[in-house]
């Protein structure tokens, strides 16, 4: 091998190499009509250790490889304190991963990452997740020829095959279930949720945004009661939710942000979120100067956003069993096809939660496809051989 083929991968420390880390799935995507270009002010501000309230219980480190002096792969480290404190574990995660189609190049990247995470103490190496499952997680297993929803993930069909030659396997499925408008208003699933609405005893409201600020108060207590016992379930903190719910604000559909009240008590939270996706495409990266109008036009007065994304919907322990969960599913898409939207996917969705699968089925939704989680034992002799 000649000095010009090696690979070297080092570690992001200067706002340039930041940038370059960034900017590379624009050379892995170049021509894909499917992938998704994600705004540069975005992970900006996401990798900012300083504005970012993530970091409060995370230390990440972000790699990038290069060959003879070009780009071409990159990976992230993530110890995330909250989820192995809660979890009782020490996993280390990886995520941003993105390489060219060289297999070598896969595991170096993958090798530097079980290195480090081993070296920190860590006995499993989880991802890919960008960090949490609060994030985008998982690895795109099918449906390759269709876009991503808005916060899911996409990757070319390689990837797969390069992690399991590293010798990862698989620990979760994420299954994303598609509906169309027409299998959903039908007179059957109209009685019935009649039925399960008063059995419920809940009070179903959309998002008051002239409260906004105290209402995503209500919705972080809901959301850390509601989905505690989900597999993967990181606990968010006040600062982080606000955080995060600040860069939704801009683009969130009132009617698609509910809360069910049960005698004033808050009992559940689900949102739906526009496919900014289709108008992201067209500004490739790029919101300044013009961008932010354009995204605008598209949403508010052209409204050629015809896509919603079920983000999550959750019910307080104390309320569950009542249905309100799946009252919850039927008034997101009832709103969703009044505002004028006309698909629209739930997800992601645990291979293993029935209940939630069978809701997303009962509403004629049809799983279209697969994300997968991968994991590894942190032992420097194994995996690192494929």
């Amino acid at each position: 091998m000649t000095k010009a083929d090696e690979i070297d991968v080092r570690e992001v420390s200067t706002p340039s190499e930041l940038m370059k880390f960034i900017k590379f799935p624009w050379k892995v995507y170049e021509g894909n009509p499917y992938w998704v270009p994600p705004l540069i002010i975005d992970r900006k501000d996401f990798f900012n250790k300083r504005k970012n309230p993530f970091y409060r219980f995370a230390e990440t480190r972000l790699f990038v490889a290069y060959r003879g002096g070009k780009t071409v792969g990159r990976i992230a480290t993530c110890i995330n304190r909250s989820h192995n404190e809660f979890h009782q574990e020490k996993v280390g995660f990886f995520g941003f991963f993105e390489c060219i189609d060289d297999y070598e190049v896969s595991h170096r990247l993958l090798k530097v990452a079980m290195i480090y995470l081993k070296k920190a103490g860590m006995e499993i190496m989880r991802g890919p997740c960008n960090f949490s499952t609060n994030h985008e997680v998982g690895l795109l297993l099918n449906a390759y020829d269709s876009s991503p929803m808005v916060m899911m993930t996409y990757n070319p069909p390689y990837y797969a095959a390069h992690l399991e030659k590293f010798g990862l396997k698989k620990i979760k499925d994420l299954l994303a279930f598609r509906i169309d408008h027409y299998d959903v208003d039908n007179e059957r699933i109209q009685k019935l949720m009649t039925r399960i609405r008063e059995r419920s005893g809940a009070t179903i409201r959309k998002i008051n945004m002239r409260d906004f600020n105290n209402e995503i108060r209500r919705a972080i207590k809901v959301y850390n009661d509601a989905w505690e016992h989900n597999w993967g379930f990181v606990p968010l903190s006040e600062d982080e939710f606000i955080h995060i719910a600040k860069d939704m604000k801009m683009i969130l559909d009132p009617d698609l942000a509910l809360f069910a009240d049960v005698d004033g008590e808050p009992a559940g939270f689900a949102l739906a979120l526009p496919d900014i996706n289709v108008v992201l495409k067209k500004l490739n990266g790029r919101l300044l100067p013009f961008g932010i109008f354009r995204l605008l036009w598209d949403m508010k007065v052209r409204k050629k956003i015809k896509e919603a994304r079920v983000l999550t919907a959750g019910v307080v322990k104390k309320y569950q069993k009542r249905g309100i969960d799946s009252v919850f599913f039927y008034d997101l898409w009832h709103n969703a096809m009044k505002n004028g939207y006309q698909t629209g996917e739930m997800s992601w969705i645990l291979e293993d939660n029935h209940v939630m699968v069978q809701a997303a089925e009962a509403l004629g939704g049809k799983a279209y496809k697969t994300y997968r989680i991968y994991q590894t034992p942190l032992m420097l002799n194994g995996a690192t051989q494929g």
